[in-house]
């Protein structure tokens, strides 16, 4: 007998909008090679949905998503510190997707967004979020290095020296310091959270759909300008991190 997948993503149309629903509560939806199958599928769906103009990329319960799920990676060997195949090309797929299809995607962060969940965040066209939002770029907490953008996006939003400073300490900070920075577009209260989003949604919407895809492709094309050799800089390097399997051993 098959074994049905696990349903980790849920998709919710309202057109001109629709919503993408990272969809493990209990696990704090952190991320699995699963989980960016049916994200990207769900992508997929919206670039393909006449109708749909504008995607809302949120987490169920109390977390956008916590990051990657470590227990996914249980019995990977994770050479310099990389998460490896098995997550990184989906990743960068799903990145890819949301970056290049001619919907513009609002990043709905309603609770913690740590690391990989922060790297699909930033590959959105805007993020709003809770003041109670809780950001963090964790990646040399746990003897590992960013492989789906961070060492790019995270500068361009919120400065090269900000940047620095956060990825070093491996710092948390709120949705009202990610609003003051730059990082994200609005912030309200957690209770306003989705109102806002709403009527963001619609507003834009409301526009020219073909004026939006321009709009999209343009600032898309001034980032990469900026972004493609580091991207593939990052994706290419290779370092000496030797601690990560000590670090993350009672994740796994």
């Amino acid at each position: 007998m098959i074994e049905p997948v696990p349903t980790e993503v849920v998709v919710d149309i309202d057109a001109p909008v629709a919503t993408v629903t990272m969809s493990r509560p209990q696990a704090m939806n952190a991320i699995t090679p699963t989980m960016l199958v049916q994200l990207q599928a769900a992508f997929e769906t919206v670039r393909d949905h006449a109708e749909v103009r504008v995607a809302v990329l949120t987490g169920a319960g109390r977390a956008f998503s916590a990051g990657v799920d470590l227990k996914a990676i249980r019995g990977a060997r994770l050479d310099g510190g990389s998460v490896g195949g098995l997550l990184d090309q989906p990743a960068r797929n799903l990145i890819e997707t949301i970056r290049t299809i001619p919907k513009v995607v609002i990043a709905k962060v309603n609770g913690y967004c740590f690391t990989g969940a922060l790297e699909l965040a930033l590959a959105c066209d805007v993020i709003v979020a809770a003041h109670e939002a809780t950001f963090g770029d964790t990646h040399a907490k746990w003897g590992l290095r960013p492989t789906w953008g961070m060492s790019q996006r995270l500068p361009a939003a919120v400065g090269l020296a900000r940047a620095r400073a956060l990825s070093y300490r491996a710092a948390s900070f709120s949705g009202r310091q990610a609003e003051e920075w730059g990082l994200a577009a609005a912030a309200c209260g957690r209770a306003e959270l989705d109102e806002m989003t709403e009527t963001m949604a619609r507003q834009i919407a409301d526009n020219s759909p073909g004026s939006l895809a321009a709009y999209k492709d343009l600032y898309r094309f001034a980032a990469e300008q900026m972004s493609d050799a580091g991207l593939a800089y990052e994706a290419s390097a290779t370092y000496a991190i030797d601690d990560t399997d000590e670090r993350i051993a009672g994740f796994r």
